[in-house]
């Protein structure tokens, strides 16, 4: 049991509800395995007590946190400053003290883009095919960008939620040259262009397990060589992921984003590298025993 006193520094997530997440697991495994004097609580926050919580974190000495449903939007009021990549997905995940005030950024980029970074390609000439139109779909298409994709086609079924989705990035001539929006009828001309097909909708999660957001016939028509990308950590795999594995696709599940984004997040804080891999086997024995 770690010994906490009135030195250790606290570390955090904010949210509403927050008692189901598992940063708490990963994060303080690679704490205590760094031996450094920090603890990593969750913070239930309501949406109207956030300003007020943000005070209190500066008055007590929060060193940093994590912010989870529903304040990603609506903390970046709140803060000092907010880096160019949480700009540009709209919400901030990652918040630090920096003397003058608190910093904001947005980690679920960089946890995204870190499994296919390992892949050492070059992706300037292969399409993304992206299933949603929600946040996480803004921080994927951000990724992509980043890494030099071709083109992202984006797969929405609310027409308004589409235009609005393609209108937010107007200012953003990097993101615009590269996305087109599309509704599902389009899906099976488009799979087989699809070098990347990413799930970022709820599609075969808890309970619904036996459903997937694309058929297995639908999985036949992309490129053997292609990559299936769902954020989606449980239940590993998803329906989705075993129809990819199933045609030899490369499958990658949303673990490794929940992992990378927190280790990103945590060497924002403690300015030094992380234990991955032991913040990967915590979530894993928290996850599957």
């Amino acid at each position: 049991m770690k010994l906490i006193t009135g030195k250790t520094k606290l570390l955090g997530i904010i949210g509403s509800p927050v008692e189901h997440s598992l940063s708490p697991v990963m994060q303080n495994a690679a704490i205590a395995e760094l031996g450094v004097d920090y603890i990593y609580v969750p913070f239930p926050v309501e949406k109207i007590n956030l300003k007020q919580a943000i005070m209190g974190f500066e008055v007590i000495g929060v060193q940093g946190f994590n912010i989870t449903i529903p304040h990603k939007q609506s903390i970046m009021t709140l803060l000092s400053e907010v880096t160019s990549t949480a700009k540009m997905v709209g919400a901030v995940n990652t918040v630090w003290y920096n003397g003058a005030g608190w910093k904001g950024t947005n980690t679920d980029v960089e946890g995204f883009v870190a499994p296919l970074k390992e892949m050492a390609r070059d992706w300037s000439q292969t399409t993304a095919i992206v299933l949603g139109n929600g946040g996480a779909a803004r921080a994927v298409v951000v990724g992509l960008a980043e890494l030099g994709f071709g083109s992202v086609h984006i797969i929405g079924r609310d027409r308004q939620k589409l235009v609005n989705f393609y209108q937010t990035w107007q200012n953003m001539p990097k993101i615009t040259k590269l996305l087109k929006v599309h509704y599902p009828e389009t899906l099976p001309e488009l799979l087989p262009t699809a070098d990347l097909l990413v799930n970022t909708t709820p599609v075969g999660m808890y309970p619904h397990i036996d459903a997937s957001p694309v058929s297995a016939e639908l999985i036949e028509q992309l490129k053997p060589d292609a990559i299936a990308y769902d954020l989606i950590y449980t239940p590993s795999p998803t329906k989705f992921l075993r129809f990819a594995s199933d045609r030899g696709l490369k499958a990658i599940d949303g673990l490794e984003m929940l992992v990378q984004q927190g280790a990103a997040a945590l060497e924002i804080w403690l300015q030094q590298p992380v234990p991955i891999n032991t913040m990967r086997n915590s979530l894993k024995k928290q996850l599957f025993g």
